[in-house]
């Protein structure tokens, strides 16, 4: 899969993950379009790379037909899907006072994360079914998702947020045997602990940031998002990658708190 002429749709690209994916596919040749709810960072990035911004909730089917179709105007074939808009949550199940989780917040995270994730996939790999093969296998594109090592290894309070991105986990197979016929390839990222602006830039957080290394295993640091985005990457471009989730972890496994 060649990203050189291609169009690529990223949701979250304005930061963190996102955008280092935008950068890399960008300087690889492809036409990105940053889907995202930050206007004003999205457009600049956008703006930067020479590629498209359109304001994007995931959880909307209309905002992300839009994006969709964004790509598709771009005139370049689109190629390659990624999903990496996501929010986080921490709630027990039930908390110390004894009050149970909220479902609002519940259902918030699984319509971002995985309802979010889920909608760019349909309609993003709809839109890639109606370009013409670009090899003798009959191959047309690649979904990228991004769980979590949290979907495999949730700690307290990550109940929400693991279900959310266990439920991408789950989707990668199916998906993966649906799209065959296609011609389109998924597959999913869990990504550990990478240093992301989320986790800022206050003189306590490289304190907190020593803190949430200590169980890698090696190298001993967080991930950097130009890592994430060198494997969105490698996964686009070889042929055979399909099916599959990768941990990107440093090895780490999660402990409960």
């Amino acid at each position: 899969m060649d990203l050189n002429g291609a169009a690529a749709i990223i949701s979250g690209g304005a930061s963190g993950l996102g955008e280092a994916t935008a950068r890399d596919l960008a300087a690889h040749g492809a036409t990105v379009v940053i889907a995202d709810l930050n206007e004003e960072r999205g457009k600049a990035l956008a703006d930067e790379l020479g590629g498209v911004f359109i304001k994007t909730d995931v959880s909307d089917e209309e905002q992300v037909q839009a994006a969709v179709d964004a790509a598709v105007a771009t005139g370049k074939p689109l190629r390659v899907v990624v999903n990496s808009a996501g929010i986080g949550w921490a709630t027990r199940t039930v908390n110390r006072d004894g009050s149970p989780h909220d479902l609002a917040s519940y259902r918030k995270v699984i319509d971002v994360n995985l309802i979010g994730t889920f909608n760019l996939m349909r309609i993003g790999a709809a839109a890639i079914a109606k370009t013409e093969p670009v090899d003798e296998d009959g191959q047309r594109g690649v979904v990228i998702n991004t769980a979590s090592v949290a979907a495999l290894e949730g700690q307290t309070g990550q109940v929400a947020y693991s279900a959310s991105k266990g439920g991408i986990v789950g989707m990668t197979v199916p998906a993966a045997r649906d799209l065959a016929a296609v011609g389109v390839r998924v597959n999913t990222i869990c990504p550990g602990i990478i240093d992301t602006p989320i986790y800022g830039f206050s003189p306590n957080s490289d304190e907190f940031k020593a803190k949430l290394v200590a169980p890698v295993v090696f190298p001993k640091r967080m991930g950097r998002a130009s890592e994430f985005a060198h494997l969105v990457r490698a996964l686009i471009e070889n042929d055979y990658m399909n099916a599959e989730t990768i941990r990107f972890d440093g090895g780490i496994r999660f402990q409960p708190k």
